[in-house]
């Protein structure tokens, strides 16, 4: 029946979902749901993401002894829930928050069968970001765990277990199981697909065994979650791949050798026969400027909706900046719940007002005007204020007016600034850097020119009205605080200033890294001061969604107070 060397087969559900931090009862909802599609379709087998139950990241809410009790809590219930379902002979792997002896928080994974928790498994390797770094030394016990499913022996590794050759990894290889189980919380970074399948492939060949890795969907705070859910061969070749930014249930057949290792439980022992195998899709990447584009859109549709929010509203000041959010905000939840606020000033340009109401006119937003001039000149007439200082207060005027409508009608302010602006502190504190939430922090100038072409390209491929105005696109950079004022005057052209934040902000290279790369002495200082004094306006700016491997605030954080200088 099974041939002269012994084999099973395994169907196991990847369900690549969206979880919510704190929602226990939202997500425990949402596992089921996905175990009752799973079983429908003759699975033996439903793996989750990591911390699925609790969402993911968890931040401090590790360190609380409630939310850690209420989470070991839910595990229990949930797989009550699944055996009172009908569900109980599905082997469901839920990540979830467990404590240590100690009461030390741990990243955990349950293996549920049968309405009782067969196993737990306790992550080992952990990121750079997030409260468990402090608590790695309280994980307990061996560094592997195999479970016999069907027959089949399957060993599990939790995310950043994978990371590194030792540990997990080499434990794993060393007990030969028939097949490796990854659950995953990978958040989106442009470029990191390549090392995140590269690993998961030299993984699974190091092994011996294939790899079923699953990553979840959705956005929490500043991160971003692509899916991208992956299987791999023992030898290393790519099986089947869910696609990126979408919530779904992929099923993969595997035929397996059995009892390829000494267990350290049994939940089951009987083999099944192969399945008339299910035809595996290797799911298509989305080009750079799409996934970029659709990790911003995912970043604002979460904020918004998770956070309880009805509607957005957003400065339009005709420019690229207000422009591209907008976009991305119509995109995300609709132009209907998407307000702009046009806010001239004396020095305001026509086509400044004409862009907006050309923008919004094309994506179909609401837009309203507000003279800001009357509320200027009384600040002006009472403080006397000239030059920076005036220049400031029209910006805080604008500021002052958008929280205003948005304490009166119930809207999240999104801020507009872009992060070249924010690497050199072009930007006014509770002003233009008022906000809720701050979509393109992590885009650099020139990406957002680069973003904004291609948004209205794909409009015009679909056949549609592109969203975003050539003259917004074109025109030469200006915040219009005064007559003939232009970016240029305070910043190098953006794409020289881009170039050298790719090096010294994006690479770490220091001002050495600049100069090497060709760049005028003096400028490469200038550029450097600014950057390394800017550091208390980023600390003071909106979140917003994380689209490189270094984003502020969240993997590169200065001293406010520092005497230190770069220098030759």
């Amino acid at each position: 029946m099974f041939g002269r060397e012994k084999k099973g087969a395994l169907r196991i559900g990847l369900a690549q979902v969206n979880p919510t931090v704190g929602d226990l009862a939202g997500n425990s909802k949402l596992i089921i749901e996905y175990v009752k599609r799973s079983a429908k379709e003759n699975s033996q087998i439903v793996l989750f993401p990591e911390m699925v139950l609790t969402g993911y990241p968890v931040e401090d809410l590790a360190l609380r002894s409630t939310f850690r009790a209420a989470s070991k809590k839910a595990i229990v219930e949930l797989a009550q829930a699944l055996a009172g379902e009908g569900l109980g002979d599905q082997v469901v792997i839920v990540g979830y928050l467990e404590e240590s002896a100690s009461k030390k928080p741990q990243n955990a994974i349950a293996l549920i069968y049968r309405g009782a928790i067969s196993a737990t498994y306790i992550k080992h390797h952990l990121p750079n970001y997030g409260v468990f770094d402090e608590y790695r030394n309280f994980v307990p016990g061996s560094e592997s765990l195999v479970a016999r499913i069907n027959g089949i022996d399957v060993g599990f590794a939790i995310c950043e277990d994978i990371w590194k050759s030792e540990g997990p990894v080499s434990q794993l290889a060393a007990r030969k199981p028939g097949l490796v189980l990854v659950p995953n919380g990978s958040p989106f970074e442009r470029n990191k697909d390549d090392l995140r399948l590269s690993l998961v492939k030299r993984r699974a060949r190091e092994i011996g065994a294939p790899l079923v890795y699953v990553n979840m969907t959705g956005a929490q705070d500043d991160l971003v979650f692509d899916g991208e859910s992956v299987v791999a061969t023992a030898k290393g070749e790519v099986l089947a791949r869910a696609p990126q930014f979408s919530d779904g249930l992929m099923l993969i057949d595997l035929e397996l050798p059995a009892a390829t290792s000494k267990p350290d439980l049994v939940i089951s022992e009987e083999l099944i026969e192969p399945y008339k195998k299910l035809t595996h899709g290797v799911a298509t990447r989305m080009e750079e400027h799409a996934q970029i584009w659709q990790a911003l859109v995912v970043g604002v549709r979460d904020y918004v909706k998770k956070n309880n929010f009805p509607s957005v509203i957003l400065g339009l000041s005709g420019g690229i900046d207000s422009a591209i959010v907008a976009a991305i905000a119509a995109d995300a939840i609709g132009a209907k719940n998407v307000y702009g606020v046009g806010l001239p000033s004396r020095y305001s340009s026509e086509h400044s007002l004409s862009d907006a109401r050309d923008l919004a006119t094309a994506i179909g937003l609401n837009y309203r005007v507000i003279e800001i001039e009357p509320m200027v000149c009384a600040f002006l007439s009472q403080l006397g204020l000239t030059g920076l200082a005036e220049e400031n207060v029209q910006a805080r005027v604008r500021g002052t007016t958008l929280m205003g409508i948005s304490n009166q009608e119930g809207h999240l302010v999104l801020a507009t600034g872009n992060k070249s602006e924010l690497s050199v502190g072009y930007s006014t504190l509770y002003g233009d850097a008022v906000g809720g939430y701050a979509p393109i922090k992590d885009v650099l100038k020139s990406e957002v020119w680069a973003l904004a072409r291609w948004r209205n390209a794909q409009a015009l491929a679909d056949g549609l009205q592109p969203p975003i105005p050539v003259n917004s696109i074109e025109k030469e950079p200006s915040a219009e605080l005064r007559p003939g004022q232009k970016d240029t005057d305070s910043l190098p052209d953006y794409k020289i200033l881009d170039q050298i934040l790719e090096i010294y902000v994006e690479g770490d290279g220091g001002l050495s890294g600049v100069l090497a790369a060709g760049f005028d002495k003096e400028l490469a200082e200038r550029v450097v001061r600014m950057v390394d004094a800017a550091e208390y306006k980023r600390r003071q700016y909106p979140p917003g969604t994380k689209v490189s491997a270094r984003a502020f605030g969240k993997d590169r954080r200065l001293p406010i107070t520092s005497s230190w200088r770069e220098r030759l």
